[in-house]
């Protein structure tokens, strides 16, 4: 598949907490876009570093600002994308992992039994979710909502939840229907 955000498992063998009897189906994370406040952190100390080398251009050491607000920028850029890329989402043949970075060290993990879904959808925020290809999933449970905003390719992360959950509910009819 084209999108390098949804990962098969062969790319993904194991993760932290897997269970012997489980199968990974796919990994996907949240889209680029996400990280937009990140780019603007970039951005503006680059931006407002290099007004006064364009201001007073005989003084060569000012030439000097726009590198050092390109290295802030990129430091707090880094915060931004190591929160992204370690914010993953991570579907079993059983259940769906959450693993949400939390600052450099922390990290929260929610899991869903895929058994226990009652409904998925998702939305695609208009004109710029459909020119970037971003959207919003809601899985709901009989406990409460678990709403993904900014997921990359919505429709197609759907359809794969959607029989990964089919799958799940199926195989725990067969399962029951064994056990009675």
């Amino acid at each position: 598949m084209s999108n390098n955000q949804d990962h098969q498992s062969s790319d993904w063998p194991e993760f932290e907490g897997q269970r012997s009897d489980e199968r990974l189906l796919f990994v996907f994370r949240r889209h680029m876009i996400s990280m937009r406040k990140g780019f603007y952190l970039l951005m503006i100390p680059v931006v407002v570093t290099s007004i006064p080398p364009l201001i007073w251009q005989s003084n060569l050491e000012l030439f000097l600002l726009p590198i050092g607000g390109l290295i802030l920028g990129l430091i707090l850029f880094s915060y931004h994308f190591i929160l992204w890329y370690f914010t993953v989402y991570i579907v079993t043949d059983q259940r769906i992992r959450q693993v949400t970075q939390k600052g450099f060290f922390g990290k929260d993990v929610i899991e869903l039994r895929l058994s226990k879904i009652q409904n998925i959808s998702y939305n695609i925020p208009g004109f710029t979710g459909e020119i970037f290809k971003f959207g919003t999933i809601v899985i709901q449970t009989f406990v409460g909502d678990l709403v993904i905003h900014q997921v990359e390719h919505p429709d197609e992360t759907y359809n794969k939840l959607q029989d990964a959950v089919n799958n799940a509910v199926k195989l725990q009819g067969d399962y029951e229907e064994v056990n009675n």
